[in-house]
């Protein structure tokens, strides 16, 4: 679904991505992990268009793209879960849901049975200001925000970060049965080693805005990824 070639990055000056390959497969979680400051949000933000990347290619789903803008990422099928949430705080639960309709024919205006199935507190709060929930509610909501796009690809940005630990079972069972169900693939950026390694098929290892490392369970240990992201 997703195959990047040679992908830099620069913020101003800075050169953050160096020359980043990998590639993410239908009904896989692809990991992306290394210590803080490596850049890893700096990579989803180049793969989902919020900042635009300064070299390399990008195919996505078959089709080498340019360096499209997020909305225009978003449309063709890239759903963005980033760092933080970015919830609308004033908007309502519902309300905020309904923005992921921008992405679709009106037809498909509806909110599915399978979003409140996936995250029942959400059904629970439709009428709640998004910044009224909780830290573990506001990342139930902005996944299930992404999901509303219909995304081929969705990528997380640190999902488990100051979550309670219920709420953080509940999302590695999402991310489970979503890539259970085949239809999407997946590009998790993720601190907690645990989580990431439970769930996650392959990995990409980063340092100092450089692939390290990548490859599989099978290829990777868990001490040679432990190593890897070890300061």
């Amino acid at each position: 679904m997703l195959k990047i070639n040679d992908l830099t990055l620069h913020y101003g000056g800075s050169q953050i991505l160096y020359d980043i390959s990998m590639q993410a497969a239908l009904g896989r979680v692809t990991c992306v992990m290394g210590t803080n400051g490596v850049g890893k949000t700096s990579l989803l933000k180049a793969i989902s268009g919020t900042h635009p990347r300064s070299g390399g290619q990008i195919s996505f789903d078959g089709q080498e793209i340019g360096k499209l803008p997020a909305h225009a990422m978003a449309q063709m099928g890239v759903g963005y879960v980033p760092q933080g949430r970015d919830i609308f705080q004033l908007l309502t639960v519902t309300e905020n849901l309904e923005t992921g309709f921008a992405c679709l024919p009106k037809s498909e205006h509806v909110i599915p049975d399978e979003i409140y199935d996936l995250f029942p507190v959400l059904k629970d709060m439709s009428g709640r200001r998004g910044g009224d929930l909780s830290g573990g509610q506001q990342q139930q909501l902005a996944i299930a925000r992404a999901l509303i796009t219909k995304p081929k690809l969705l990528l997380l940005d640190e999902p488990t970060e100051g979550i309670q630990p219920n709420i953080i079972q509940q999302i590695g069972r999402v991310i489970d049965y979503l890539r259970d169900r085949g239809d999407m693939a997946i590009v998790l950026v993720e601190q907690y080693f645990d989580f990431a390694y439970d769930h996650a098929d392959d990995f990409v290892i980063l340092r100092r805005g450089q692939v390290i490392s990548k490859g599989d369970k099978q290829t990777l240990s868990r001490d040679d990824l432990v190593a890897a992201v070890s300061v």
